[in-house]
């Protein structure tokens, strides 16, 4: 695991965005953990899962995913799309146009529900916090597909590597039906790792364990 991981992991952790216990997902399915990325809400923690996003979008730049603008749906990926052009140009020299939507269109002023870089014609690299079954995603891969632009690649914060209907994970899945690359900040595995590491935190590390391989993907 990378150190930018590790941080955000302990910054997941002290923020309270990544709690364990017993939580009910929209599946139903009984977790022993829960992510919520809207808890990194202070400036710190903002700037670290900024930084980790940033590691990971050089890391896809790195294995050849081109893309010119960066994309946040409305509302979460707001801050973080924006907190991530910030840490990109302020911390490794590297300015990229980004963009979000309106969850409600404007009828005056410039109107319309995209705000920001033009898209149109451009390949864009969306910015969202988690991936459950996919439907948040492929709602705002139709709104840049009607203004014309080329959605090629996600990444979420954490990929619970959870099975879907039919097999495989709800990120591959995207990957695969939509034609895009699809990655995360950490994956659950990753999360495991972290978690066997610190003692604080391995009397959850069975539960964890279990849940993952019930629900988890092979791998």
């Amino acid at each position: 695991m990378a150190v930018y991981q590790k941080r955000f992991l302990a910054s997941a952790l002290a923020a309270e965005a990544l709690r364990f216990g017993e939580f009910t997902l929209k599946s139903g399915r009984q977790s022993p953990y829960f992510f919520n990325a809207g808890a990194f809400c202070d400036g710190e923690a903002l700037t670290v899962l900024a930084q980790a996003y940033a590691a990971a979008i050089l890391r896809l730049r790195e294995e050849g995913v081109a893309f010119d603008v960066l994309y946040g749906p409305a509302y979460k990926g707001i801050p973080l799309v924006a907190a991530v052009a910030v840490v990109l140009h302020a911390e490794h020299g590297l300015s990229l146009p980004w963009a979000f939507n309106r969850k409600e269109a404007k009828d005056h002023g410039e109107g319309g529900s995209l705000v920001g870089a033009p898209l149109a014609g451009k390949r864009v690299l969306i910015l969202d916090d988690v991936l459950t079954a996919g439907t948040a995603i492929r709602e705002s891969l139709a709104v840049l597909r009607a203004a014309q632009a080329h959605p090629v690649a996600v990444i979420v914060a954490l990929d619970r590597q959870e099975t879907v209907d039919g097999g495989g994970s709800a990120l591959s899945r995207l990957a695969q039906d939509e034609n895009l690359t699809a990655t995360s900040v950490v994956t659950l595995d990753d999360l495991l790792q972290f978690v066997g590491n610190d003692p604080r935190l391995t009397t959850y590390l069975p539960a964890m364990q279990e849940y993952r391989r019930q629900y988890g993907v092979a791998g």
